[in-house]
């Protein structure tokens, strides 16, 4: 035997032994210190415009709060640099297991932010429970979603609002002025229900919606008749077989519970292809420039729920911030961000301040911070004019707005103008000439 051999296997065995003992080392002293933000967003898939405003609003919230030294952390007596880490749900439930378990297991996540589709974040929920991760949730609007309880939900809070929420602002909007609006336009009685059909995406989300129409619409007595139920498939992009049904049953408006890639189509079809020349009625998701630019003149005169716009600014004491942040993301991005992007890009600095007031990278302690954080408002504007979460569920409440299309001629597309309510509008409601009421 060469003499080489003995001297080769001693070195083998000081190497293997020197990765036995420093194993975890990596996840025990990090070379770096940083807090490490897992970003839930589509960025491939239906979902993936969504996905792409989420993940560069983020982005620029962690540049910003680094630029400035970081998060203070009182354990560490001094500021840290947030690094963020991506995880891509690929627009699926299967995406979103897989991404979240990445970025908990191997990328070692101090907190996850963002989450859009309702369905996709209920399958990933248990994965966050067991392990324990706190988990600012800027979408997933399904009350599915934040009032589950055969899973530990305690370490997610929901910075947005319910489809509870939304759907009572559109509902009322819909039963209180748009009916009259209507019923005074073409003479009709004063108190003629309002005809609505419901197109609403077969998922917790879509249903939640659905749910929450028929609520509101007996919790406050309104005048409105459901004449239409279609449900779709995540996804969906041909319409057409359920706009002519929905047409059929002559509605004067319709409630659309889609996401922005869905409800493009659904609006061109409807007036393009089946000549259902009706007033859409959809919610903030939506409240998006690719909607505006995608929709084009087919969605001119629609009408969406929302909290935030780039274009469409609410006087208040929020309206210079949404103003800076849309020019800031724009220099960034070249571009403007849409409403989730406004959600995560909080969702990153409420994070942010609840590991500074938690003084620490503890989970639990990080998820006790969050649950007292009363952190003033931002750019979108809340209840009191303070970011907090609720009791019970760990809500945040936003005040909501409807805005209506409007042609701009200066860009040859339609743009938000906020229609209700009247503290808050910038016009009234409009019905097109083109507008044809189903009880007509």
């Amino acid at each position: 035997m060469s003499r080489r051999f003995p001297i080769i296997i001693a070195i083998i065995a000081i190497v293997i032994a020197c990765a036995i003992a420093c194993a975890g080392c990596s996840e025990q002293q990090p070379t770096t210190e940083e807090i490490r933000v897992g970003v839930v967003a589509s960025m491939t898939g239906p979902a993936s415009s969504t996905g792409k405003d989420i993940w560069q609003s983020a982005v620029l919230a962690a540049e910003e709060i680094n630029a400035d030294g970081g998060v203070y952390i009182a354990d560490l007596d001094k500021k840290i640099p947030i690094r963020l880490i991506q995880g891509d749900d690929e627009s699926t439930r299967e995406g979103g297991q897989k991404a979240v378990s990445k970025l908990i297991t191997l990328d070692n996540v101090d907190m996850l932010v963002g989450g859009f589709s309702s369905a996709v974040v209920m399958a990933h929920q248990s994965i966050v429970a067991d392990y324990k991760v706190p988990y600012i949730i800027s979408g997933a609007s399904s009350t599915a979603v934040s009032h589950r309880d055969d899973i530990d939900t305690s370490y997610m809070f929901y910075l947005r609002p319910s489809a509870d929420d939304s759907s009572i602002v559109t509902t009322l909007f819909a039963g209180n002025v748009l009916r009259p609006a209507i019923n005074e336009k073409f003479g009709f009685p004063d108190d003629q229900p309002l005809r609505l059909a419901i197109i609403y995406q077969d998922s917790p989300y879509g249903k939640g919606h659905q749910s929450a129409i028929h609520a509101t619409i007996e919790e406050y007595a309104l005048k409105i008749t459901v004449v239409s139920e279609e449900s779709f498939k995540m996804g969906e992009s041909d319409f057409r077989t359920i706009l002519t049904a929905v047409k059929a049953t002559k509605p004067d408006a319709v409630y659309a519970v889609t996401f922005l890639n869905e409800q493009i189509p659904l609006v061109q079809q409807a007036r393009r292809d089946v000549g259902l020349d009706t007033i859409f009625l959809t919610i903030e998701p939506n409240d998006d420039p690719d909607y505006y630019s995608g929709v084009g003149t087919y969605g001119e005169f629609s009408m969406l729920e929302s909290r935030f716009s780039p274009y469409a600014v609410p006087n208040g004491p929020t309206a210079s911030a949404v103003t800076n942040f849309v020019t800031t993301f724009d220099t960034r991005w070249n571009g403007f961000p849409g409403m989730m992007g406004a959600a995560t890009y909080e969702a990153v600095y409420v994070g942010a301040q609840a590991f500074e007031n938690a003084g620490t990278l503890d989970k639990t302690a990080v998820r006790d911070a969050l649950d007292t954080i009363e952190l003033p408002q931002m750019i979108e504007a809340m209840k009191n004019g303070v970011i907090t979460f609720s009791d019970d569920y760990r809500e945040s409440t936003f005040e909501l707005y409807m805005s209506q299309l409007i042609r701009d001629e200066s860009v040859g597309e339609p743009r938000p103008v906020i229609i209700w309510p009247d503290s808050l509008k910038e016009t009234d409601l409009v019905l097109p000439d083109w507008y044809a009421p189903g009880s007509e």
